[in-house]
């Protein structure tokens, strides 16, 4: 092994190793920073990809992020355990060949997804089963990939000897990387994926980690394979305890993530759950890990590491209470209206803010915690890659305990108020490990503390849960009489000033008794089944109000009706407020319920149907693109029975004309005999119903006018009735157009595959438009009615 002596001199002339060494540093911090940037482009593309493979339940996504941090767990434990010649070499070098097969998974990772999801649902079910089956397609994607990840921190500090300077350059280094998981955070977010595609943005990671490695083998050459930042040999520490730390930095861990994803959750409410406001909050936490991390790193020959990491626990609970009370008492009481700018970037500084003011305290501390902890197990003269891979497995750990512990458990077992007095608790806790037996007034009267600033977090308003970033504009005009949250989403009921009851999800309304949404949701049930020649099953995507499918009970010859719900808990609460109004479809004997992913269940499902309708949550919101996509549309007509009939509600509020006609564009590629039908508001253009099929439509408006005055279509006719639609005509007098007029409004526009699903970043830039009627008018300039499918 080279020793200090053997390094170059800064300038030629100086024989000082240490400032020999350091002159490398800084390349060394901006390597580290590259592979960090890589590693959440990855992170990022391939959540999107086993989306779409797998399902976007939190069950689903519990499960990738703890496949992800387990990779990251194993290769930061099993690269310091390695023999044999590639263990033995300079640690420069190793790292370079790690980054080259993180350059090769990425690619592979890019192919592969396809082929594992295709195999898999040949085969696969919903329910635990499916689950399970999830949980196997994420280790078989990421795990290879992410333990090379989790070992390039061990791999690179074994170039950098176990010396007090050491340790503080060890920080820098952890910091140095996470800034640069801050820049392909926001790099893939709002430009990568934005703009190009998931092969582009994964191409760009592997340029980063090939040029990583290149730099890495050339910096190889010019250093020893262990270099000290001391002129003087470290002092040799007496042994020290390190499971108290170990435990600490699992607690610090696991309460980090924990937070994290309850804080998404409820930050993604209040400012949109668009895919851009995840990349935001994703962000605003990585800048507090970094900040936290490399200015503690600056001052650990100052502190007592073992002390400061407990105190640093302590303090967490100021950040946590300090965030908690931000999101629930503070932030949606702000007299901002987000709604006055269509600047998407002045609406994202603004999200960037709150963020920042809401999170970084505590994302500070959780990001000092680490430096703390390298510092404190160090006793100088050891295996530098074994010290950090066992402190950043057991930070991994508790990380993989949080992520899987909060949205699996707590968050539907006992709330987000709950989790969030619960995780703060925990945090004090965590500080025993190490400040015991000393500091124990000190620490006791601590906990005291924590556990009064734990009574004192108040749940998130219903408001909050009800209209989110519209909440101060939307917050008088209702009274919220109930609230739940779930395993996926929090449920508000809302009882408007005139007397409508209205449902909520997730900050954004998803349904009311109002005249206009009322004939919206029935529209999606009755144009198919009043079209379709003998319909007799019938798949309804998701439930909201239960009003859609509720439609169906109307119609003697439907046998059966099939439900996919992603959150178990809407279904009996909308019962409970809307059973009037869904004819009471949850508890009907012909209703078959499953909570599953929209998508995932029809791709495993071999069940084929008369009629699917679909009325899913908003395009913008992160995730839902996935059903509005080319691959999901042809999938919905290999599951129509011949002469099968497909109905999808797409909204013009709160969109932009370039997404209304991506969605078009790509239902009209899947479906060319499609037709477009309007339900507007006070005259004015709302939202419309996009209706799908195999075959040329060719409607008899007189013959349907017959079957409505049969007896055994009486239920029909006074379900029509109820939205004063009176005949056949009225109902088909919203009739906008298909494919061969409005074919050419929409020629050119970007169709939404899976592989960039570009319609989610489309809907979330344009998220603030108030374009609907403009849209509708334009839309309507290009109907032509002797192109109309109507029988003469």
């Amino acid at each position: 092994m080279a020793t200090a002596s053997d390094t170059p001199s800064a300038s030629g002339t100086s024989h000082d190793p240490a400032s020999g060494t350091r002159r490398f540093l800084p390349l060394l911090l901006l390597l580290f920073a590259g592979s960090g940037c890589s590693a959440l482009i990855y992170e990022i593309v391939w959540y999107q990809l086993l989306q779409l493979a797998i399902g976007s339940t939190s069950v689903s996504l519990g499960i990738l992020l703890a496949t992800f941090m387990g990779g990251l767990c194993i290769g930061s434990i099993g690269l310091p355990r390695l023999r044999g010649r590639f263990a033995d070499q300079h640690p420069l070098r190793v790292y370079a060949w790690l980054e080259v097969g993180i350059a090769i998974c990425g690619l592979l990772v890019l192919a592969g997804i396809p082929l594992v999801s295709g195999v898999y649902f040949a085969g696969a079910s919903s329910g635990l089963a499916g689950m399970l089956l999830r949980g196997v397609v994420a280790a078989v994607c990421m795990l290879v990939p992410t333990a090379l990840m989790g070992a390039s921190l061990p791999a690179i500090v074994r170039w950098v000897e176990s010396t007090p300077r050491g340790v503080e350059w060890w920080g820098l280094l952890y910091g140095g990387n996470t800034v640069g998981a801050v820049f392909g955070c926001l790099f893939a977010g709002f430009y990568l994926l934005r703009v190009y595609d998931t092969a582009v943005a994964t191409y760009a990671a592997v340029a980063i980690n090939l040029v990583v490695a290149a730099l890495s083998f050339w910096l190889a050459t010019q250093t020893p394979a262990r270099a000290s930042l001391e002129n003087a040999e470290p002092r040799d520490h007496s042994a020290v305890n390190r499971w108290p730390v170990y435990a600490t930095i699992a607690v610090s861990g696991a309460c980090a993530l924990g937070a994290e994803v309850v804080w998404t959750r409820l930050l993604g409410m209040m400012l949109g759950a668009t895919v851009y406001v995840f990349a935001i909050i994703l962000a605003v936490f990585l800048i507090g890990l970094a900040l936290g991390s490399g200015g503690v790193a600056l001052l650990l020959p100052k502190l007592r590491p073992r002390e400061a990491l407990g105190w640093c626990q302590i303090l967490l609970t100021l950040g946590i209470a300090w965030t908690a009370y931000m999101i629930a008492d503070s932030l949606p009481y702000w007299p901002i209206d987000t709604m006055l700018t269509r600047d998407p970037w002045q609406l994202f500084q603004l999200d960037m803010a709150r963020c920042l003011w809401a999170i970084l305290p505590a994302a500070l501390l959780w990001g000092a915690s680490m430096p703390l902890a390298l510092a404190a197990v160090t006793t100088g003269g050891e295996d530098p890659g074994r010290v950090v891979g066992g402190v950043y497995a057991a930070n991994t750990l508790g990380a993989i305990v949080g992520a899987l512990g909060v949205s699996l458990m707590l968050v539907p077992w006992i709330g987000t108020q709950n989790t969030q007095r619960l995780l703060l608790v925990v945090s004090a806790l965590g500080a025993l490990f190490v400040l015991l037996p000393r500091a124990r007034e000190a620490l006791a009267a601590s906990l005291i503390v924590a556990g009064l600033l734990a009574w004192g977090i108040d749940p998130v308003p219903g408001a909050l849960i009800a209209y989110g970033r519209r909440m101060p504009s939307y917050m008088n005009n209702s009274r919220i009489i109930y609230t739940a949250e779930g395993r996926n989403s929090s449920v508000a009921i809302g009882r408007l000033n005139d007397g409508s009851t209205e449902i909520d999800v997730n900050g954004h309304v998803e349904a009311t008794t109002l005249p206009f949404d009322m004939k919206l949701q029935r529209m999606v049930g009755h144009l198919p089944a009043l079209l379709h020649p003998d319909p007799k099953s019938v798949l309804g995507i998701g439930f909201g109000a239960g009003v859609s499918a509720g439609t169906f009970t109307r119609y003697p010859g439907i046998q059966k009706i099939t439900i996919c719900e992603i959150e178990p808990i809407i279904p009996p609460i909308s019962t409970k407020y809307f059973a009037a109004q869904n004819y009471e479809v949850f508890t009907n004997p012909k209703t078959h319920m499953y909570y599953d992913d929209a998508r995932h269940y029809l791709m495993t499902t071999n069940e084929k149907f008369d009629i699917i309708a679909s009325d899913p949550l908003d395009v913008f919101v992160k995730g839902t693109a996935a059903l509005y996509s080319k691959e999901y549309f042809e999938a919905v007509k290999r599951h129509l029975n011949p002469g099968g009939m497909f109905t999808l509600y797409v909204p013009l509020y709160e969109s932009d004309e370039a997404t209304v006609k991506s969605e078009l564009a790509t239902f009209f590629d899947a479906f060319p005999y499609a037709t477009v039908w309007a339900n507007n508001q006070s005259g004015q253009g709302y939202d419309t119903v996009f209706m799908g099929q195999v075959e040329p439509l060719e409607i008899d408006v007189a013959e349907i006018e017959k079957r409505l005055h049969r007896p055994d279509y009486a239920a029909v006719a006074q379900s029509l009735a109820d939205l004063d639609v009176y005949s056949a005509a009225n109902l088909f007098s919203v009739y906008m157009g298909r494919n061969t007029d409005l074919g050419e409004w929409t020629k050119g526009a970007p169709l939404n595959r899976d592989r960039d699903l570009r319609l989610m970043y489309l809907a979330g830039w344009g998220i603030n438009s108030s374009m609907a009627n403009d849209i509708y008018l334009k839309m309507m300039t290009y109907r032509k009615m002797d192109k109309a499918p109507f029988k003469n």
